[in-house]
């Protein structure tokens, strides 16, 4: 038994007593994008139904509830224990998806219930998300970050496997209701989890003795429902992490715009067209396993934090130059999968990095703030800039170039980031912003 534990500890680069932590953020991660991708699809398909022309009016309905959320969940952060926040953030969520559940079982071709789940779970998975990231970047320090983060994140892609397949085989026997049912269970999985990460953050992780000083997470985080906005305006390291992730936006709406276009065309009902999506984050989350089990860590290991914030960006800008010259489907399909891939195995572990050595007000309010209201501003500019190109003759052909230009600018500020936070380590900068 120990020659396994030791054996897998070694495989995932984890240090004695890290394995069991590792293990147990891995399938926090499972559970909570196994629930998450058992919707996605679902989502996909309802945005299809309130008409692709109208993708854009989505978005910005989901930037506009970004604005009300964020503050609120803001000042949830500053009452509640940090050890307490997760499980308010995440029994609110859960919540909302029992009604959800309901709701669908009473009127499941509801239009407008179609645009309203659209809007409630574009909003879901960001929150989700970034306080689960956060949580990580608290009970991990910075060297167990770089080691582990890779293993953890796979949980996402394993859960991503797990949950396109359990809407395609069962959407006709669950229904929708059935399986946003099933997504609320999992969710609450998680908080037992988040529970023994936190008594462990305290003798192995972060808190332990001797380690950097960090904040106490029994306390409330400190700062307004606004200091996530204060802060990353008196940082020029979190406004570049802005600019990374709004880029990031930008490229990642191009694509789906298109695919949304292509599918519709392709597959008119729901049923096939949540078999579709369910098909394409499959394929993408298998990928993105592969990735982050046996080469994402050893690249951060080897050729540094820049190297996982450029290669996706610089690939991106590459097929988007391919389209303007030569578009055809299946270049579109092969980069929009391998920019999927990528951000899961790359880009994502990447940016946590960014914040693993900050203070906790930075960990949980600034980068909610960039995690969701930035990126869904990005999202919402994004789609009707997307829109105005479609106008313009050789719509296409514009919305390609664009899209190399927004992927070349990210690569920048990727390798800036990369390069900003090797500085600050080599000089022992390791609180506050940078």
């Amino acid at each position: 038994m120990a020659t396994i534990r030791q054996r897998t500890g070694q495989a995932i680069n984890a240090l004695p007593g890290e394995l069991l932590p590792a293990l147990a953020g891995f399938a926090f991660f499972f559970c909570l994008f196994s629930g998450y991708f058992m919707l996605r699809p679902i989502r996909e398909a309802m945005g299809i139904q309130g008409g692709v022309d109208n993708l854009q009016w989505l978005f910005t309905a989901t930037f506009l509830l970004m604005l009300i959320a964020v503050p609120f969940f803001g000042w949830l952060s500053s009452v509640m224990p940090r050890a307490r926040f997760i499980d308010g953030v995440y029994g609110v969520f859960a919540l909302n998806l029992l009604a959800l559940a309901l709701m669908f079982a009473v009127h499941p071709h509801s239009l407008w219930l179609a645009r309203t789940f659209y809007v409630w779970i574009s909003v879901y998975n960001l929150f989700v998300v970034s306080v689960a990231w956060s949580l990580m970047a608290d009970v991990f320090d910075t060297a167990q970050a770089r080691r582990l983060f890779a293993f953890i994140a796979a949980g996402s892609s394993v859960g991503g496997i797990l949950g396109p397949m359990v809407s395609a085989l069962l959407v006709n026997v669950l229904g929708q209701a059935g399986l946003v049912l099933v997504s609320a269970l999992l969710l609450l999985l998680t908080l037992a989890l988040k529970r023994y990460l936190l008594t462990w953050r305290a003798s192995g992780g972060a808190g332990r003795p001797g380690a950097a000083p960090t904040e106490n997470p029994s306390h409330p985080v400190a700062g307004s429902p606004f200091s996530g906005l204060a802060r990353v305006l008196n940082s020029a390291y979190l406004r570049m992490i802005c600019v990374f992730v709004l880029l990031l936006a930008a490229t990642s709406t191009f694509l789906y715009f298109e695919q949304a276009r292509l599918v519709s065309l392709r597959f008119p009902t729901r049923e096939e067209q949540v078999r579709v999506f369910g098909l394409i984050d499959f394929t993408v989350q298998a990928g993105a396993l592969v990735m982050q089990l046996f080469i994402t860590g050893r690249i951060a290991q080897r050729f540094g934090l820049s190297s996982l914030l450029v290669v996706v960006p610089a690939v991106v800008c590459a097929g988007f130059i391919g389209l303007a010259l030569a578009p055809s489907f299946a270049l579109l399909a092969a980069l929009m999968i391998v920019r999927r891939i990528g951000e899961y195995a790359f880009i994502r572990p990447g940016r946590e990095m960014l914040f693993a050595p900050l203070d906790a007000e930075t960990k949980y309010k600034a980068k909610s703030f960039i995690d969701t209201l930035v990126y869904r501003a990005g999202d919402a500019i994004s789609g009707w800039g997307r829109s105005a190109l479609d106008v313009w003759p050789h719509g296409a052909l514009l919305a390609a170039v664009v899209g190399a230009l927004c992927a070349g600018f990210w690569a920048w500020s990727g390798w800036y980031l990369g390069q900003r936070r090797a500085r600050a380590k080599s000089s022992h900068v390791e609180d506050r912003s940078l």
